[in-house]
């Protein structure tokens, strides 16, 4: 089991829980989705997975991150952790990417960090991240500044800098969101491949059902920060137990049938 997550909440200084009593679990090579509209707790349980929750929320309960319980650790005991057991690729890469840093560097980080390469090493480490996300001229990309590329570009880096350390759970937050959807199914078919060609474990979350529906094998349903059902993918989508999944589902299909009304 790479991940279990037990009675997690979320709350604030005040008390107020966002996210309350969620359970799931994740095993190896296994793909599972969070679902929920904005709101439900989705982002946020995934933040609390890795143990980065924004300043002035809290978590409870018991997130196992491959047998290390992620609640109430020392940041010292989590920073192993992230990037070779677990790795996030978040919503938005031009603020998840650092503006005033060259995105070669940007990669390099985590191998010199976790793996300790160094010299010629690293950065033969780093172009072959760059290559393995499918980016034409790995070595212009490397010296390039964020600002200075494609939204979907800045993704691919964002993925390879995630994946370079080979982490065998990776968290993707809502992973095309700010992209055009031609970029989207690019990022998506990438991402598809890369976990399958590793054999990774994948937590990802969106509120795209089409999305996840292609991308992971169960889904984990949210609303208002509470688990309302969960299984497998298929099941969830023919046959949905909950209300408030079917009005998801329907909602879903009324858009696909918009959109292909000419």
């Amino acid at each position: 089991m790479i991940l279990d997550v037990n009675a997690l909440s979320v709350s604030t200084r005040d008390g107020v829980r966002l996210v309350d009593d969620i359970s799931f679990s994740l095993s190896e090579g296994e793909r599972v989705s969070l679902i929920g509209e904005s709101g439900s707790g989705k982002s946020l349980t995934s933040f609390a997975v890795t143990g980065l929750l924004p300043d002035g929320l809290s978590a409870s309960g018991s997130v196992l991150l491959d047998g290390v319980q992620v609640i109430g650790a020392a940041e010292k005991a989590l920073v192993p952790l992230r990037g070779r057991t677990v790795s996030m690729v978040f919503q938005e890469p031009l603020t998840a990417l650092d503006p005033l840093m060259r995105l070669g560097k940007q990669v390099a980080a985590p191998l010199a960090r976790h793996l300790g390469l160094r010299g010629s090493a690293l950065r033969d480490a780093v172009l072959g991240a760059l290559e393995e996300v499918r980016l034409p001229d790995p070595q212009r990309i490397a010296r390039a500044y964020p600002h200075e590329i494609s939204g979907g570009q800045r993704q691919r880096v964002a993925i390879a800098a995630a994946l370079a350390c080979r982490p065998r759970l990776l968290i993707a937050d809502e992973p095309t969101t700010a992209l055009d959807v031609t970029v989207q199914a690019e990022i998506l078919a990438l991402l598809d491949a890369l976990v399958a060609e590793r054999g990774m474990s994948l937590l990802f979350v969106s509120h795209d059902l089409a999305v996840v529906s292609r991308m992971t094998d169960r889904a984990v349903v949210l609303r208002r920060g509470r688990v309302v059902e969960q299984g497998p993918i298929g099941r969830i989508l023919s046959a949905p137990a909950d209300p408030y999944t079917a009005e998801l589902v329907r909602s879903a299909r009324e858009l696909d049938a918009a959109l292909e009304t000419p």
